[in-house]
């Protein structure tokens, strides 16, 4: 059992632990001494998203980690991918994000990469844990050897660069009028800049962050802000990302919301055209749609399905040798580009596709025919086994039995919150939503909040 770290880091509400300034300190001591195998001088990198109290926490867990030996170098804001690529592109041992992606502000955390740019393996984040409980006074640095904090003002300047160097250089966003809403979040500065500089004409929402308005009413959690914006403005395509840059939405010329499995279907069948999918393989989740699977099929491409979570999807991605893979939720990662999901980066190679072939977006993604989904989150007091509580059990297989192998349904808790999540997938919407809506029924009566 962990006590810090959940399936994504470390997540809580702020200034409450183990996001308080107490614990921070020693979860800063504990992650620079688990990279204190050497006697080379250390250097740990932090960024951070709008929140308010990114400040505290990075000032913590700052003074943590030079209190241990190790320099630290400060970001500010920018999106999580960039942590991940300034970490192995300045060499630091370790990269610490501070966010909580697409939560409300009250809410932040901490994830942590290691010097490859990837998130830290089970092992890593075990020994964390192990760590932040000891006294670690053995490891404490004396007077003579403190770590010193020193701020990265070209942080942005560097990850934009990075982004650009990505599309093509034989193609051009000349001419192209795209709408981008950064959620008041990490990429308020470089998404804006990286498609203004490559050429296009950029109308940008959600770019006023004030420390409490992260997320709020903007981003990839609400979409219909930009979906608005390209059609009053005849945009060639909206992008919505979230608080931590991670993950994008996009919408196409027409106003049709496209979520990650969009996204998938397109890069997946132009890479498999050009001959540049390795393997012939897309990595989805479980939750990916089964008209994504059926339209990949046709072309000759095998979807893999991970658990969800974007690690789960990278792991699965590392295992079977696929160089795409995502979520729904908008996570993309492109292998041979990016070790995590990049929203910039999506955006750019959907745009990449749409200048290589002319087509837009609606064109291009037109043969996804996606089969009813009804999605019910519900909180809940207590996380036991499904398959302990009988009641839950049995509903589960009654509907099973139902839809007659025409369908699927997936019960599982929230990694990050206190919910379960009731999926049902079928060729039909009225029984997809009823079937949905007795299972949630029977939770909410069992274990429901």
């Amino acid at each position: 059992m962990r006590k810090y770290f959940g399936t994504d880091g470390v997540r809580g509400v702020a200034n409450s632990a183990p996001l308080d300034p107490e614990t921070l300190v020693r979860i800063g001591r504990a992650i620079a001494g688990v990279f204190l195998k050497s006697p080379r001088k250390h250097r740990i990198l932090i960024g951070k998203d709008t929140r308010l109290s990114g400040y505290m926490i990075e000032t913590a867990l700052a003074s943590g980690i030079t209190a241990m030996g190790v320099d630290v170098m400060l970001t500010g804001p920018i999106p999580t991918p960039g942590v991940a690529y300034l970490t192995k592109s300045m060499r630091a041992d370790a990269g610490i994000m501070i966010s909580a992606s697409h939560n409300s502000f009250e809410d932040n955390g901490i994830k942590i990469f290691g010097a490859d740019g990837y998130k830290l393996p089970d092992e890593f984040e075990l020994e964390i844990e192990r760590l932040i409980d000891q006294p670690l006074t053995n490891y404490q640095a004396d007077p003579t050897s403190i770590g010193k904090a020193t701020r990265i003002n070209d942080a942005i300047g560097r990850y934009t660069v990075a982004l650009k160097s990505e599309f093509p250089r034989e193609l051009s966003l000349e001419g192209m009028k795209i709408g981008f809403d950064c959620a008041n979040g990490a990429g308020y500065i470089v998404a804006p800049q990286t498609f203004h500089e490559l050429g296009a004409e950029v109308i940008s929402r959600g770019i006023s962050p004030n420390g409490k308005n992260i997320n709020a009413g903007f981003g990839s959690l609400h979409p219909e802000v930009i979906q608005r914006i390209v059609l009053d403005q005849s945009l060639n395509l909206g992008v919505a990302i979230d608080g931590d840059g991670d993950r994008a939405i996009l919408v196409d010329e027409k106003g049709q919301i496209h979520d990650g499995d969009a996204v998938l279907a397109v890069m997946a069948v132009d890479l498999k055209r050009r001959g540049k999918l390795k393997n012939d393989m897309v990595v989805g989740t479980v939750m990916s749609n089964l008209g994504l699977e059926k339209l990949l099929e046709r072309q000759g491409i095998k979807l893999i399905r991970s658990a969800v979570g974007d690690r789960y999807v990278l792991e699965e991605m590392t295992k079977s040798g696929a160089i795409l893979g995502g979520e729904q939720s908008g996570h993309t990662i492109f292998g041979e580009k990016s070790t995590t999901g990049d929203g910039i980066l999506t955006a750019l190679m959907v745009l990449a596709v749409m200048c290589r072939s002319g087509k837009p977006l609606s064109e291009l993604t037109k043969d996804l025919v996606r089969f009813p989904q009804k999605l019910i989150n519900l909180p809940v007091k207590s996380k036991p086994a499904i398959d302990s509580i009988p009641a839950i059990k049995n509903i589960i297989q009654e509907k099973e039995s139902e839809l007659r192998g025409n369908g699927r349904i997936l019960v599982r808790y929230s990694g990050t919150e206190n919910k379960i999540r009731v999926m049902v997938e079928c060729d039909d919407d009225t029984r997809c939503n009823k079937c949905a809506s007795d299972i949630a029924e029977v939770i909410s009566k069992e274990i429901g909040a």
